[in-house]
């Protein structure tokens, strides 16, 4: 009996070392990333990666209100909208005010997690296709207002927008220029890349707290039936609010993040298309699993600058000339993609294990 504990013992500090040194080396090759892409395919494809990092931190907190609790949000740009010029009126020439970024990030997130609750009040008693459309309709009021705030005060500067917005800057340190560190040269998407990274993985550790606490339970059960959910004493109301707003705050924070990136936001990086994009992202990566989520966030941002790249290439190779305009031919490749995924997975390409267990049950 003592040797087979001894035995067992044994297996679980091998299987725990295991998982360390998985770990260590996933840790070793995300800080070495960029460094790769950057000799290996340019510099162009680690900007590309950090754009996939920040919608990453959108569609988790999407995932927040569609896949938790369950509400279809089709207007979930206008909060990285809010959030991308709460840090462009805060700090560019526009007003004059070049503040800290670490002032401007917690304020870009109140703001947002108040529009998310103006969005959420009216809409309580809303599900479904009604909920869509309504949120839809938000997302689209909060580009047109953006577009036409030029007069008769300018604000938002209309539809051409505010340029050289500042950048993240850390004891006067220009995260868009190049700097050297222990002898190796960061250039400023290097940089940019480290930071995102920590705050994705911040997104994703809370995230999963969330789902795991009480108000993610809550969440989970209004999703799966209000009425029953409320009859067992849940306040749905607070609730769903709160989902509004923690999925708007995340969204205000990439916002600022690709404002400070970009250097200039307008309007027309808020379109209808961006929403439905991230909504993909969280139906294709899995709904309500965060692990899910961050893979089809991913795929779905270095999908479409992959065909972009091969679309021209491709049909010269095969047909000796382009016969498509590569930017159609990106586009029908990158749907029938994603029409192939949903077909052969349903669930997602990483279910959680409670939607996977309803699709078996179903099936």
């Amino acid at each position: 009996m003592t040797g087979h504990f001894i035995s067992r013992l044994s297996i679980l500090k091998r299987d725990r070392r295991a998982v360390w040194v998985g770990y260590v080396l996933v840790a070793v090759g995300l800080a070495l990333l960029p460094f790769v892409v950057d000799n290996t395919v340019g510099r162009t494809w680690v900007r590309i990666i950090d754009f996939a990092l920040i919608y990453a931190m959108l569609a988790l907190g999407l995932n927040i209100v569609v896949g938790f609790a369950g509400l279809l949000d089709l207007g979930y740009i206008a909060f990285y909208a809010v959030g991308a010029y709460t840090w462009a009126l805060l700090a560019s020439p526009q007003f004059g005010l070049h503040l800290p970024f670490w002032l401007i990030l917690p304020i870009g997130a109140g703001v947002t997690a108040l529009f998310g609750v103006m969005l959420g009040a009216p809409t309580l008693r809303l599900r479904g296709d009604y909920l869509a459309i309504v949120t839809l309709g938000f997302g689209e009021i909060i580009r047109i207002f953006l577009n036409n705030l030029d007069h008769p005060i300018n604000i938002t500067n209309g539809p051409i927008g505010i340029n050289r917005i500042d950048p993240i800057s850390v004891g006067g340190l220009d995260l868009t220029r190049t700097h050297q560190f222990f002898g190796i040269e960061f250039s400023g998407t290097h940089l940019y890349y480290y930071v995102l990274l920590g705050l994705v993985m911040l997104t994703i550790f809370i995230c999963v707290r969330l789902e795991d606490s009480r108000i993610g339970r809550a969440w989970i059960a209004i999703r799966e039936d209000e009425v029953a959910a409320q009859s067992m004493g849940i306040n749905t109301r607070n609730v769903k609010l709160l989902a509004f707003a923690m999925g708007a705050t995340f969204g205000g924070v990439a916002g600022g993040l690709f404002a400070s990136f970009q250097g200039f936001v307008s309007p027309e990086s808020f379109v209808l298309l961006e929403s439905i994009m991230v909504l993909c992202m969280v139906v294709l990566g899995g709904m309500g699993h965060v692990s899910g989520v961050v893979v089809g966030a991913l795929l779905l941002a270095v999908l479409p600058e992959v065909l972009r790249s091969t679309a021209s290439p491709m049909q010269e190779q095969l047909f000796g000339k382009v016969i498509v305009d590569p930017e159609s031919l990106r586009m029908l490749l990158f749907g029938l993609a994603l029409i192939l995924v949903m077909l052969i997975r349903p669930t997602g390409l990483w279910p959680s294990p409670i939607r996977k267990r309803e699709f078996e049950r179903t099936d």
